[in-house]
């Protein structure tokens, strides 16, 4: 038998699923695009807004992952920032995303169940309460750290949290929408 007579193979199409994993790769993108606006934002009167809460944020309202899904959009969130991190403590941030990440998926699926699907604000609360949580559990790990009385925590480190928790707010419900709609382009006009 030559090389002529072989039986050529059947090309097989693989229809995509309908779900996909889309999710991942928009999850992707924009954590990249928070790393990298994290990474070059200035420090003004020592508050910058978090960029990546505000991206995982933008990613949980939008794709409504699994809570384990989450959970890993956290970690993977956590662990880019350590590098690029200006803290004196910068493996807290795996934490405090994990928590931040955790609480925005929690209270995505709370407000789908309780009917506010279309609820204009939801992003800005997810992104606010989001930067809150993660914002706490760093900075209270921070203070544990560096032996600071609680007084500092409370009357000085979480009221800066709270400014960076109303800045990734806005963040977050300016740039929802945007999003949203190059993600509903991109799925066909849904």
């Amino acid at each position: 038998m030559n090389e002529k007579s072989k039986p050529v193979p059947q090309l097989i199409e693989v229809e995509p699923m309908q779900e996909g994993y889309r999710w991942v790769a928009i999850t992707a993108m924009l954590l990249a695009i928070g790393i990298i606006l994290h990474t070059v934002s200035p420090n003004v009167g020592g508050v910058t807004p978090n960029w990546t809460i505000a991206m995982y944020s933008i990613v949980i309202n939008l794709t409504r992952p699994k809570l384990t899904q989450a959970v890993g959009i956290g970690f993977i969130a956590g662990l880019t920032l350590v590098p690029s991190s200006k803290s004196a403590f910068p493996l807290g941030n795996v934490a405090s995303e994990l928590a931040g990440a955790t609480v925005c998926c929690l209270l995505v699926k709370a407000m789908f169940s309780a009917g506010l699907v279309e609820w204009k604000l939801r992003p800005f609360v997810t992104g606010f309460l989001s930067t809150m949580t993660s914002g706490g559990v760093f900075t209270f790990i921070l203070k544990l750290v560096l032996g600071l009385p609680l007084h500092v925590w409370v009357f000085v480190m979480l009221p800066v949290v709270a400014v960076v928790g109303l800045l990734n707010g806005l963040i977050t419900f300016f740039l929802y929408a945007p999003v949203r709609k190059l993600f509903y382009v991109q799925e066909g006009g849904k």
